[in-house]
């Protein structure tokens, strides 16, 4: 039986190896909150140097929030099949947005069932 905890780690996991993998380098830390039908995600360091750089005007911050979206979106369906994988639970919306002051990600996946509460009944 899998807990609550090793599912946020397997997300976790699954989510920085995604971003290695489909992004081409990953976030420096994540971690990675169960809360009723919903997966919260929170990935720190995923701005590079460049972007950094460029997001202190507004046109290229609002450009860098742009291409990072579709390049998140352009991922979804191996996003959503990994989170199935994790959970036995479909995404039925995806929420994210990153912060180009800080240069952290959240991620907000919607499940079809509250994970939270499978996982406490089975206790």
């Amino acid at each position: 039986m899998r807990t609550k905890g090793m599912i946020e780690a397997s997300v976790s996991k699954a989510l920085t190896q995604w971003e290695r993998d489909f992004l081409g380098r990953g976030s420096v830390e994540v971690k990675t909150d169960i809360l009723r039908n919903m997966i919260v995600v929170l990935l720190k360091g995923v701005m590079t140097p460049a972007e950094k750089l460029l997001s202190k005007e507004k046109d290229s911050m609002l450009s860098i929030k742009k291409i990072r979206s579709d390049m998140i979106e352009a991922g979804l369906p191996e996003l959503k099949s990994m989170i199935h994988e994790s959970t036995s639970f479909q995404v039925v919306s995806f929420h994210t947005d990153i912060s180009t002051k800080t240069g952290e990600r959240l991620m907000v996946f919607m499940l079809d069932g509250n994970l939270e509460e499978s996982l406490t009944s089975k206790n």
